[in-house]
């Protein structure tokens, strides 16, 4: 039986279901537009794999078993997400679509760029319902239970393989504090700056033991003077713009403050002076029209931004 079932051809289920509904191969044929010569060849195989009492002659058609009325049941079940798939698929209007839309973005992400992520989606989206969120611990699960579509994150989160990640953004960094900073304003080299108490934004999604900024301290001789570490973006402004405090961040910090200035970083490798944003979701969802445009919409989003100019 088993080895039947693997090779029964879906068509025969759809016969099946017709058959049970119509109790009639002669407007079976009808509705499926097939010869009846193919109903009873698709009936002999039905019989095959599932035994010759699925249906019952009578005079006037058939008489669908138990067993057969079950089968049309579980077929119906089974190719219902073929078609609601394909449906979507042919008829996906991202004007008209007037489903849910869930995307969680990482906190500092969606403090700096939430206002243009909502605005480009509600034009693109204009009748559906969109919740940004904030990337938490159990996002990953709620990815896994198909309530997220689509998550923004720093690239170095670490993601199983179940879930497809693209490219979005590179960022610059540089060192961010008030305007005509005493330090920094003369100089940024790490003799003179590394005294400087230090500001720190949380990225909840990228949670380690070792920062690597801390790091570079340490292997430079110098305590990093943490002063302040905060998930919220106007805390850290408030702190930066009434005392000598820094923080290496990227230039988009600047549009909360016309007082804060971006001032260039002391010499630090490489892969510090720059961090990648990723759009990601899960691999099984990748064909999805919906997860399509999500992915088209943000980049076009990401594409147009332009990084305000550093010092």
């Amino acid at each position: 039986m088993q080895s039947k079932l693997e090779e029964l051809d879906l068509n025969l289920l759809k016969l099946l279901r017709v058959v049970v509904e119509t109790r009639n191969t002669s407007q079976a044929s009808k509705i499926l537009g097939i010869s009846q010569t193919s109903v009873s060849r698709g009936m002999a195989k039905l019989r095959e794999t599932f035994g010759d009492q699925l249906f019952i002659r009578k005079a006037h058609g058939v008489e669908p078993s138990e067993l057969a009325e079950k089968l049309a049941e579980a077929a119906e079940n089974m190719l219902k997400p073929f078609s609601e798939v394909l449906e979507a698929y042919q008829t996906f209007d991202p004007v008209e679509f007037e489903g849910n839309v869930s995307i969680a973005v990482e906190h500092s992400l969606l403090e700096t760029f939430g206002p243009g992520l909502y605005r480009a989606l509600s034009q693109a989206l204009p009748n559906a319902l969109i919740r940004l969120v904030y990337w938490k611990e159990d996002s990953l699960h709620h990815m896994f239970d198909r309530q997220l579509d689509y998550v923004i994150h720093y690239t170095l989160l670490p993601l199983p393989q179940d879930i497809y990640v693209h490219h979005l953004s590179e960022i610059a960094v540089s060192l961010v504090a008030r305007k005509d900073h005493p330090v920094l304003s003369k100089s940024t080299q790490w003799e003179d700056i590394h005294h400087l108490p230090l500001v720190k934004l949380v990225a909840e999604a990228m949670k380690s033991k070792h920062d690597p900024f801390d790091e570079l301290y340490v292997n430079k001789g110098y305590d990093p003077k943490i002063c302040l570490v905060t998930h919220s973006v106007p805390i850290v402004v408030e702190k930066l713009l009434n005392s000598d405090a820094i923080k290496f961040s990227s230039s988009y910090l600047l549009s909360h403050s016309d007082e804060l200035e971006c001032y260039p970083l002391p010499p630090i490798p490489r892969d510090l002076r720059k961090f990648s944003v990723s759009g990601s979701y899960l691999q099984s969802k990748r064909g999805y029209p919906i997860n399509q445009f999500l992915h088209q919409t943000l980049q076009n989003f990401f594409n147009s931004i332009v990084q305000p100019v550093t010092r």
